[in-house]
């Protein structure tokens, strides 16, 4: 038997289903089966659930020849506006695309879902659909950082899910962040920091202190190590694999980083185009410069990942083109054939109970040093 042939037959007999959203994006279905065929071709143990109208995907999906026998129409007859709030899906959208893409894993049909729509929609229809892990107060969305790590990437959480994170939910997001670190960048044990205004442990709020213990306490736990505080500046740095945020800041921090990425490239774009021994120096300078777009193209690292509950959703980009999409899918197939979801759940709540213990002998009650010295942090 041909080593092809061997591949062929293992990926027959462990094959993942993964539930796509047709409808949701900015560019439309044709965006969405442009990436799928390119994910398809990448993951051949992979199945599709493709959700949208069927009178508009059909030929679609029948243009392409590496489609076939791989992908299932369902139809939906809605489709989940960008506009549209999370309430009103919540009442209203259950013949949504979306909502159908969440309920296929939710019924046992696919591992993962993957959606370009509506993230708070989005979101919100997981959480009704899926409910969250056990121990889990709210979920996090966790998205790849270009960094100068070996990997080529950190993780970030949260980017989004919830503004709010006390310092149990921030002990969470670094559990959940270290176990997505060690199976999606394939890290035995991940440097995890907390974002804050500066690295000494007398800055930031009372807050930030407590969870501070809390996670240095469950760090043994989680089989992850906590550096402290990181800044701003750590986001890309080698210093740490996972830096832990609320979804306010940690939103900001993204947006603001693919803005710059996009400015860098148009300023270099400019720049090569200025004058004609710029054009020739451009053309010396192109398989450089295709690495550098490589580098810092968001639509390579797109995908965000929510974390905590029970079965995995991946969030592109509501303005993914086919690059864009093909990359969610492709971190989608890469979380379902891992065991994400499960081995998620083992881990945080193994973390949870470690730093559940911690913030019990830190507390006030106690009348412990670290417990008063957070109470009265003015």
């Amino acid at each position: 038997m041909t080593q092809d042939s061997v591949q062929t037959a293992a990926a027959e007999s462990a094959r993942i289903v993964v539930s796509v959203d047709a409808m949701g994006g900015d560019r439309g279905p044709a965006a969405v089966v442009a990436g799928l065929v390119a994910s398809a071709r990448d993951n051949p143990d992979a199945d599709f659930l493709l959700h949208g109208d069927v009178a508009v995907l059909t030929p679609l999906v029948a243009r392409q020849a590496g489609l076939s026998g791989r992908v299932t129409l369902r139809h939906a007859a809605q489709v989940v506006a960008m506009t549209d709030k999370p309430s009103q899906v919540m009442r209203h959208g259950q013949a949504t695309s979306m909502w159908a893409t969440i309920d296929a894993v939710k019924q046992g049909e696919a591992s993962v879902a993957v959606s370009c729509g509506n993230t708070g929609a989005l979101m919100a229809v997981s959480l009704i659909r899926l409910r969250r892990l056990p121990g889990i107060n709210r979920p996090a969305i966790a998205c790849l950082w270009p960094s100068r790590n070996p990997g080529g990437f950190n993780v970030m959480l949260d980017v989004g899910a919830d503004i709010k994170a006390d310092a149990e939910d921030l002990l969470q997001y670094a559990s959940m962040g270290a176990s997505y670190a060690r199976i999606g960048l394939g890290l035995a044990r991940p440097r995890v920091g907390l974002l804050n205004v500066g690295t000494e442990e007398h800055k930031g709020r009372a807050e930030m202190k407590l969870a501070h213990d809390r996670i240095a306490a469950a760090a043994e736990a989680g089989a992850f190590d906590f550096v402290g505080f990181v800044e701003g500046g750590d986001i890309p740095g080698s210093r740490v694999d996972v830096i832990v945020t609320d979804g306010f800041t940690g939103n900001i921090a993204l947006k603001t980083g693919e803005g710059t990425a996009k400015l860098i490239s148009d300023f270099l774009r400019e720049a090569f185009a200025a004058t004609f021994l710029s054009k020739i120096a451009a053309l010396l300078a192109l398989t450089s410069l295709k690495r550098l777009q490589v580098r810092i193209d968001p639509r390579r690292v797109n995908g965000g990942v929510f974390l905590g509950l029970n079965g995995t959703v991946v969030k592109s980009h509501g303005a993914s083109d086919a690059t864009g999409v093909a990359a969610a899918i492709g971190l989608a197939c890469q979380l379902a054939r891992s065991g994400f979801r499960e081995r998620l759940a083992a881990r945080v709540a193994s973390t949870m109970r470690a730093g559940q213990d911690a913030g019990a002998e830190g507390s006030p009650d106690n009348g412990s040093a670290s417990g008063l010295g957070v109470g009265s942090g003015q």
